[in-house]
């Protein structure tokens, strides 16, 4: 075991899904004046992590002198880097001194309790209030069934405030040290549980390490193998606090032959400390690299003309969950339903601010009418697409006079009486002859019930004719700007007639 008096960890400040580990960076030392030929360990950060809290061993100008531990700080400059250290003076005494978590509010610092007065001070841990460099005097916490064999344990307190785990020796632990728990409920710490056999080896695990959703433990060991001496494993919640998943080896990167411990991550770098180029241990840093976020969708059509039972299917591939979902439409669900025909757009956002963009098309059935050239005694239909601001047409040219005509014959065959529904159309390119779309598919609908209610009444039909305008509308794709795009507004500028 290295050689360090007390073993500690810190509350984990952005955690990954259900203990996956992540594609990374080369490894770097710590830049800045953070390293020096002392012994650095324990990075813990402050909520915007503006502020990186460290121990430091082996420094003359410790308050205890060399062989003493103190807590340390150093504040982030322009460039991300960690510059100047100081003395955390309000929390550091002449016995070994170190930060063990700092809650989500950046208020209350864990420290191993080194603070009774006495050097034989009883073994546990402590909270003080403040922030930044300013902290009250620290004040025991009260764990019931605490029992502490030896020299070396710690402790890493949530930044809930409400999960604590320790590493210690006790009446039934099964090797050096194991991990324990204790839980809060109001306002009280529970007594210290066991963790498991499946964690807790013939060896050491120290430097717990629980992420902000309570589901992956990370902690050093040298009881499962690896590469070296301390080796830093994750587990993932199975059900209760000792039920894990058996431990997984973070890897070569991260791990050396030397010693590892005290592992952290703030959701853009990893940060743990190691002796593998040095006898004393020095803070390490690696980037983390997020898989890319990526959006396809499928759609499904609506069934029937005019219905709204499209839906969307969107997969996301890569990016860190949870996802947000931004859709054209105002939806924010992940496969929006209930759609009607057009076009959606939706850009997905990832926990680490990742986005990606797709788009959908829903379509329609056309509605269902016969061919224009089809004229049947039972159901006649005529259809005319206008050009842009065309709205009338004449009862004596082309296939107009052709359907008047067939109306005609079949009155004169015998019919007793025929309604005609009109159905008019204008599309979206603006219009300033009319004011409105809504006003020009209007008056195409009104000609038209002019001009037929003439005709029929000249041939002396006009009791057996019944002329209703059933739609006028405004359809069609949205206007981009480009009114000379025949192929693509033509078909909604109509005007269509049908018997019944």
């Amino acid at each position: 075991m290295k050689n360090t008096l007390l073993l500690v960890s810190f509350a984990l400040i952005a955690s990954y899904s259900h203990g996956q580990f992540w594609q990374t960076s080369d490894i770097e030392k710590l830049s800045g004046a953070v390293n020096t030929e002392a012994e650095e360990s324990m990075p813990v950060f402050s909520k915007n992590e503006s502020i990186l809290y460290f121990v430091r061993t082996f420094d003359k100008s410790n308050v205890g002198g060399f062989n003493d531990q103190d807590i340390w700080y150093s504040e982030k400059d322009a460039n991300g880097d960690y510059g100047a250290c100081k003395q955390l003076k309000s929390v550091n005494n002449k016995l070994n001194n170190s930060v063990v978590g700092i809650n989500s509010a950046g208020s209350a610092m864990y420290l191993i309790n080194a603070y009774g007065g006495k050097k034989d001070f009883v073994k546990g841990i402590a909270v003080a209030n403040g922030s930044g460099d300013t902290w009250s005097s620290p004040i025991k916490i009260d764990i019931p069934g605490l029992d502490i064999e030896g020299d070396y344990y710690g402790f890493h307190v949530d930044e809930d405030e409400n999960v604590m785990i320790i590493s210690y020796a006790g009446p039934n632990t099964l090797g050096d040290e194991d991990l324990y728990i204790s839980l809060k409920d109001n306002g009280t710490w529970s007594a210290p549980l066991h963790m498991g056999s499946t964690i807790n080896s013939t060896g050491f695990e120290i430097s717990p390490f629980l992420s902000s959703t309570h589901d992956t433990l990370f902690f050093s060991s040298n009881g499962f193998g690896g590469e070296g001496d301390a080796d830093i494993f994750y587990v993932v919640k199975q059900g209760s606090w000792s039920d894990w998943s058996a431990p997984i080896n973070l890897g070569p990167t991260i791990n050396s032959p030397k010693f590892d411990a005290y592992f952290s991550h703030n959701g853009r770098q990893a940060y743990w400390s190691s002796n593998r180029d040095a006898e004393f241990s020095d803070i390490y840093r690696l980037e983390i690299l997020y898989p890319p976020l990526s959006i396809s969708a499928t759609g499904t059509d609506v069934t029937v003309y005019k219905g709204n039972d499209g839906a969307i299917d969107a997969t996301i591939d890569g990016g860190v969950a949870p996802y947000s979902y931004a859709w054209s439409n105002g939806s924010t669900e992940e496969d929006p339903k209930n759609l009607v025909k057009g076009e959606y757009k939706v850009t997905v956002t990832d926990s680490r601010g990742q986005t990606a963009m797709t788009t959908v098309l829903i379509d329609e059935p056309p509605l269902e009418i016969a061919p224009v050239d089809v004229i049947s005694y039972e159901n006649l239909q005529f259809k005319y697409n206008f050009k842009y601001n065309k709205n009338k047409l004449s009862t004596s040219k082309g296939k107009l006079k052709k359907f008047v005509k067939e109306v005609e014959i079949q009155l004169k065959d015998g019919r007793g009486n025929v309604t005609i529904r009109i159905h008019s159309s204008a599309s979206t390119v603006p219009t300033k002859t009319f004011s409105t779309n809504e006003n020009l598919a209007t008056k195409r609908a009104e000609n038209m019930k002019y001009d037929l209610i003439a005709y029929f009444e000249k041939k002396g039909f006009s009791d057996k004719v019944n002329i209703v305008i059933s739609t006028a509308e405004v359809a069609g794709p949205a206007y981009e700007e480009d009114a000379r795009a025949q192929d693509k507004y033509l078909p909604f500028q109509f005007v269509e007639l049908v018997t019944e």
